[in-house]
């Protein structure tokens, strides 16, 4: 399946019979794999980071004596939660010397995500900003438990923590996240509503019709990374984001796409994959846009990606 590495063929090795089959370790870790790299990129923006962590992951895990493991899925989510840990840390080193805005890494999703609300809504890219702001350890608990309803045990066993600990962690995220998440969240058919119509304003540079659609107070980001044309800060209002917008028609060619399941716009040139403009939407209108242009965030938009909880 798209969006998760399939053990390296030099890592199988042994794991395979000589009829090819896979041996047990390989069976549970493929089983889970979707699963797995969800809860890595969830915890980390990045699609290629979330995949090197289940690389780490896999090498760990076939080490193991299976005979001594009671739950696998859970024993492979705390595998993958210590090694997204690690990397989550290094990761906060690189943002800090980042040009301009960082965005998280987009994500091609099957339609079917968007109708599983709550698992649409976490890997969308307003919520992957939202657990930005959360240090690692609260950005670890929060994803293992409102997203993927791990006890509070497990939960402690895959970040060190004692089991008191991690529900006061978890409390204090929630809150952290409840003051800062999506006011609400948008049905399927809300969401492709507003999009329809904010995509028809950017088709045909209609400065009035983009001003209908985007909140007064609407941001856009944008993500070059140092390597595309930029703006450095946050373009706010409706106004100056709608100028923005309004330059698009005539220049490039438009597509919709489901992107961290909700709908996006991808802009092409000559054919190549030049911005992905995701959307937030909040009672009907856009309230946050946000642009990666950064060429090396865009390799995930060749194929879907599965995400599962």
């Amino acid at each position: 399946m798209a969006g998760t590495p399939q053990p390296a063929p030099e890592d199988r090795g042994d794991d395979m019979s000589q009829d090819h089959r896979p041996d047990s370790a390989t069976e549970a870790f493929l089983a889970h794999r979707n699963l797995l790299f969800t809860v890595a990129y969830e915890m980390l923006g990045s699609a290629a980071d979330a995949e090197d962590v289940l690389q780490e992951s896999w090498l760990r895990w076939v080490g193991v004596d299976l005979g001594t493991v009671r739950d696998q899925r859970a024993y492979l989510v705390r595998i993958t939660t210590r090694q997204a840990l690690v990397r989550l840390r290094t990761l906060g080193r690189r943002k800090e010397s980042y040009v301009g805005p960082w965005l998280p890494e987009p994500l091609l999703t099957a339609p079917d995500v968007a109708e599983d609300v709550e698992l649409a809504e976490s890997v969308s890219m307003a919520m992957l900003l939202v657990l930005e702001t959360l240090t690692p350890t609260e950005r670890a608990v929060f994803v293992l438990r409102e997203v993927f309803d791990l006890g509070y045990d497990e939960i402690a066993e895959a970040v060190d923590k004692s089991p008191a600990a991690v529900r006061q962690i978890a409390h204090r995220s929630r809150a952290h996240v409840a003051a800062r998440r999506p006011r609400g969240a948008v049905s399927p058919a809300e969401a492709r509503g507003a999009f329809e119509a904010f995509q028809r304003a950017v088709e045909t540079g209609d400065l009035q019709r983009l001003l209908d659609i985007l909140a007064p107070d609407v941001v856009l980001l944008t993500d070059g990374g140092g390597i595309k044309l930029a703006a450095l800060a946050p373009v706010v209002g409706a106004g100056r984001v709608a100028d923005v917008l309004g330059k698009i028609a005539g220049t490039a060619s438009l597509r919709s796409a489901q992107v961290n399941g909700y709908p996006a716009l991808i802009i092409q040139l000559n054919g190549e994959v030049d911005t992905v403009l995701a959307v937030r939407i909040d009672d009907g209108v856009i309230t946050g846009l946000y642009a990666v242009r950064n060429p090396e965030k865009l390799s995930h938009m060749e194929r879907e990606t599965t995400v599962s909880r």
